[in-house]
């Protein structure tokens, strides 16, 4: 056998009411800043699925350059076939 403790029923109990000792004032505190913290991540997860859904509709739209030489290179062709038209 490895040695692993698993309580049982009564042993829970006692924890509980031993960290319930412990931290009974300030449960309804942490229980808040918990709350917040789960309405705040589940804002910061909405919001990145709203953006990758807007990228997904629009594939094309306002992409940046990863390449500004290559680009620089596309306008000044097309500025010389435009100039020789």
């Amino acid at each position: 056998m490895l040695g692993f403790w698993t309580p049982s029923g009564a042993e829970l109990v006692v924890i509980l009411v031993i960290g319930l000792l412990l931290f009974g004032k300030r449960l309804p505190e942490v229980g808040r800043s918990l709350g917040k913290a789960i309405v705040e991540f589940k804002k910061g997860v909405k919001g990145i699925e709203d953006e990758v859904g807007q990228g997904a509709e629009s594939p094309g739209a306002s992409r940046p350059s990863l390449n500004a030489a290559t680009d620089a290179r596309r306008v000044s062709t097309s500025e010389k076939i435009e100039e020789n038209v």
